[in-house]
């Protein structure tokens, strides 16, 4: 799932959805002569108590609970458009209608279009980045998939250094996130902004994926977000009333109305602005002019996994000798800013279907605007849904203690990110490892806050990281094979049946492997005392005042999951830490654990 956090692909649905357009080309431009300084003196502009850098999936919700108090003023930054034309969502349907989403993949008005460096233990190939840079972030390009991680993934956070962030202490801010339509319990939240819905579509194909998975010897969860994680079933998304729920619908469009909230879009970050250690503004660029503006308590960054490091090593904070070749001063030697990448990686399984039921006909001209028109008159039908509606989590091998491999099942074919129409009636599952031990890293290529940076995921580079991928090929050709697909199950798309022995399923993998969207931990949270630890469990940068980062890129290690509900309820969490509240907590919550973890199933 694009996040800020996350997303996955799901398919060119939609009135008007003939008008593809080929993906814009990257930004080059350069500027040649980038300016830094380490102290900033308040003139006559204008200060505010906060300025959040990043409208995303963290940005939205800080801005709308910092503004709950009155006598505070938040100034939000955005490098990117609203996510609506002329006040109204149905005009800007590329984003709000959620079979829309690959739209947004092609279109550089509202994504940075960032790419890897080349990978070498996968030929050599540069993989595609989306990320979002509009109102609500990667919350308005992504699948709209809803979910959480594992309980045991806060609790190691917890072991990681992030002390106060372990489940007991995160639930609580899941919940407070939340509007399930389903109810409230003690996992699920009925009451906070972010809608969350089921799919309404109860395709065949997802029941039938769903059985399969039951037959093949998987158990069946009601509720993967709630007391049970692994097994198969109906996925959660952040989809209401028939329209993509991003942060910006939840959190920051509702509440424009405050007075001590202002919003900038089109705005570039390209420094903060500091007076010795602590940070007192931002420069931003703006209709080709630079701008200056003050904090008086703080700066916050929630520009997500990318931009968030970027910003910090413009400004003189990551590792000193890094920045000292790019002849930035040095504000802050902090070695991890930009470290500890990692993301999910992902491939698809494909089969031919024999019956005409997947979506292959749904992208036809004609049922295109048959369905963009039923969205737009009533945001009913084909068009309301991203169809990623079913998936599961379960363990690759006996001695893993929690769902280490995540499904998406989606009842047509995908090719090259969603940019590609279907070709065949076909269906596919998305699968990938989830806790990878390939770590990258975020660095400079110049000095330019214009240049995108350096990304380099060092994918698959590690032995257990392949294992693993030989696992989700093998364990997903074995659920199709299950009884509940004998009725459409027609020969294997991808891999392909000359596919078969260990040495053939890398090279597959190596050639065909993409990313989740789901960079984090490049400015990861932890103890002081661990040189790699960017921010402490305050989100406070470490030796700088004034200075916080909110977003995915704090996370200590990626969850078993994607990455945009997490992102939102550690910006809820953030929000309490910075207006000095006290923090919630659920202890004891009870969590499934295999009866034994002897064997896989």
């Amino acid at each position: 799932m694009l996040s800020a956090a996350s997303g996955r692909v799901g398919l060119r649905l939609g009135f008007g959805a003939w008008l593809r357009g080929s993906p814009m080309a990257l930004n080059k431009s350069r500027d040649p002569s980038p300016r830094y300084s380490t102290t900033a003196v308040k003139g006559s502009t204008k200060s505010f108590s906060y300025v959040i850098v990043g409208a995303g999936s963290a940005g939205c919700v800080l801005a709308n609970r910092l503004t709950e108090d009155s006598q505070e003023s938040v100034l939000l930054l955005e490098a990117g458009p609203k996510d609506v034309t002329l006040g109204s969502a149905l005009l800007s349907w590329k984003i709000h209608m959620p079979a829309a989403l690959t739209y947004n993949l092609c279109d550089d008005k509202v994504n940075w279009f960032y790419h890897t460096q080349a990978q070498k233990h996968m030929d050599d190939r540069v993989l595609y980045w989306p990320r979002g840079r509009v109102w609500g972030g990667s919350s308005s390009l992504n699948a709209m998939v809803y979910i959480r991680g594992h309980a045991e993934d806060y609790n190691r956070w917890q072991r990681e250094g992030a002390e106060g962030w372990d489940y007991e202490h995160c639930l609580p801010y899941f919940r407070k996130a939340q509007c399930h339509e389903l109810g409230g319990n003690r996992y699920r939240g009925d009451s906070g902004p972010l809608h969350v819905s089921r799919g309404k579509t109860d395709h065949p194909l997802h029941r039938a994926f769903i059985e399969a998975g039951h037959q093949a010897g998987y158990p069946v969860t009601d509720d993967m977000n709630g007391f049970q994680q692994e097994g198969l079933g109906w996925m959660d998304m952040t989809v209401y009333k028939g329209k993509r729920w991003s942060s910006a619908s939840a959190y920051l469009r509702p509440v424009l109305n405050r007075t001590n909230l202002k919003t900038e879009v089109g705005c570039l970050t390209t420094r903060i602005l500091f007076n010795g250690n602590r940070a007192v503004g931002v420069e931003y660029s703006q209709n080709g002019r630079k701008n200056q503006v003050f904090a008086d308590k703080e700066v916050i960054l929630s520009g997500g996994a990318i931009n968030s490091p970027q910003l910090l090593m413009l400004s003189g904070v990551g590792n000193g000798d890094d920045l000292k070749q790019l002849n930035i001063p040095v504000v802050q030697h902090l070695a991890g800013v930009g470290s500890n990448l990692q993301d999910h990686l992902e491939l698809y399984i494909q089969h031919q279907c024999t019956q005409p039921i997947t979506l292959y006909k749904s992208q036809k001209p004609f049922h295109m605007v048959k369905i963009g028109l039923e969205w737009f008159l009533r945001q009913t039908g084909y068009g309301a849904s991203a169809h990623l509606e079913s998936g599961g989590f379960i363990r690759s091998r006996g001695g893993v203690a929690h769902p280490n491999i995540q499904f998406h099942f989606l009842p047509t074919q995908v090719i090259d990110h969603g940019r590609v129409a279907s070709k065949i009636e076909a269906y596919q599952v998305h699968v990938g490892p989830m806790r990878s031990t390939s770590v990258g890293s975020v660095k400079l290529k110049s000095a330019s806050p214009l240049e995108h940076p350096l990304i380099q995921p060092n994918y698959l580079s590690t032995d257990i990281d392949i294992q693993e991928f030989r696992d989700c090929v093998k364990l997903s050709r074995e659920i199709f094979t299950q009884k509940a697909f004998d009725a459409f199950r027609g020969p294997e798309v991808l891999p392909g049946p000359a596919c078969q022995t260990d040495k053939e399923i890398d090279a597959f993998v190596r050639q065909k492997a993409d990313s989740a969207y789901h960079p984090s931990c490049t400015c990861k949270m932890g103890s002081p005392a661990d040189a790699m630890a960017v921010v402490d469990p305050e989100t406070r940068v470490i030796g700088l005042e004034g200075l916080r980062v909110v977003d995915a890129s704090i996370m200590p290690s990626v969850v078993s999951g994607n990455l945009n509900a997490p992102t939102i309820m550690m910006a809820e969490k953030a929000a309490d830490i910075i207006r000095g509240r006290p923090g919630l907590s659920d202890p004891g919550v009870p969590v499934y654990k295999p009866s034994s973890l002897e064997t896989q199933r």
